[in-house]
Formats: structure tokens, sequence, C-alpha cells
């Protein structure tokens, strides 16, 4: 699903050197899209579930594993629990945590279990399209690639098309057919679209 990020970009840039200087770590894509993903799990709850032996098992609490890159010695998912209750700036700072958590090696298990879902964003390296592979018993695997600056038709309110550079990246979803099918996959991707281009993001700082 192509994703129109320009109103998250407005934001960054906006406080791109007081988030910086006040947080200590570059405020990225990433909270922005996990922050879509929470909400549109809650709405569609058969993607944040699990399949046991064959049993479709949805989950209350939204649970977001998010992968995180060894140094090319491999990866693990730490997860953020209760993501749909954090706001934006929190959600933030624990995405800084886990990863820092991860590389320096100091995961315990317990920070590693429960997932509900999970995301693995390769974009920083600039990648068009990821395939990921589910982390079972999970039944959906969210990529987020990279986000570039391309021409883009926008329409506006009184429906005049114009050609502008935007922010524009893709979202990518495998999922396991024993839980639901395309249309609903598709739905989902479609929400979380809808959400990032959408939401007043700066009133979420």
């Amino acid at each position: 699903m192509e994703v129109d990020y320009e109103s998250v970009e407005a934001v960054r840039r906006v406080h791109r050197s007081q988030w910086k200087e006040s947080e200590g770590f570059s405020l990225t894509y990433l909270p922005f899209i996990i922050h879509a993903v929470a909400r549109s799990l809650a709405e569609f709850p058969r993607i944040n579930a699990s399949i046991n032996d064959t049993d479709l098992v949805i989950h209350d609490e939204i649970n977001i594993g998010v992968a995180v890159d060894l140094d090319f010695e491999g990866l693990v998912v730490p997860v953020i629990r209760e993501v749909d209750q954090l706001p934006l700036t929190e959600l933030a700072r624990q995405i800084v945590h886990v990863a820092e958590q991860a590389r320096a090696r100091k995961l315990a298990p317990d920070d590693m279990a429960g997932g509900t879902f999970t995301i693995t964003n390769a974009g920083p390296f600039g990648t068009l399209l990821q395939f990921p592979i589910i982390n079972q018993p999970q039944v959906a695997i969210l990529s987020t690639d990279g986000i570039s600056r391309k021409p883009a038709v926008v329409t506006d309110t009184e429906g005049n098309e114009s050609i502008e550079i935007r922010s524009i990246g893709i979202l990518a979803l495998a999922w396991d057919h024993r839980a639901f099918d395309g249309a609903y996959a598709a739905s989902f991707l479609r929400r979380i679209r809808d959400l990032i281009e959408g939401t007043d993001w700066e009133s979420e700082i």
C-alpha cells in the first residue's frame, strides 16, 4: 500500500531540532506508523491474533514486536506492550529504548514474549518493498520500507489536481490465510494509510 507521509514529514520538520535537543534522539517515521497500526489493529481484531493449533485466538491487548537488527548478526523482536494506550511521544521513547536494549544484548526473555503483531522496518536501508515472514504463532507481519521524495498527484478539497513533491513510501503485509482473507488485509492497510495521512499529528506531539 502506497502511503503519502507528507503530514508526518511536516510535523517532523517543525519539531526536529527541539525534539532532538530535549529527547536526545531523532524523531523518525516509525512511531507515527506504529501509532496508526495500533489504532487499526483495534478495528481489525482478526489481525491482532495468533493460531493455537487450529483455533484463532484474538488478543485483547495490542502488543507490537519491533524487529531489531543486531549488526548483521541476527535479529531480535522486543515487544512494546499495550501500544494503543501510549501517546505518540511515549511510544517514540519506548521504540528507542527497546532498540538500545536489544543492541546492547540486555533484553530478558520476557522482553520478547507476548507479542500479538510484528513490524519489521527496513526503511533506513532504502528498501522499496519487502516480503517478510510471519512471526508465528502470530498471523501477520507488516514491513515498513523506504520513504523518499517523489512527484505525486495531489487533489485539493475542490477536486483540483496538481503535481507536488511528496514523501512517499510503501507498507506491505504478510498474513496467514487461515485467519483472514485478502480483502480484510487490504482494508487494514488502507486504514493504516488513512490514519497516517489524515491524523492531526501536530496535536499528538
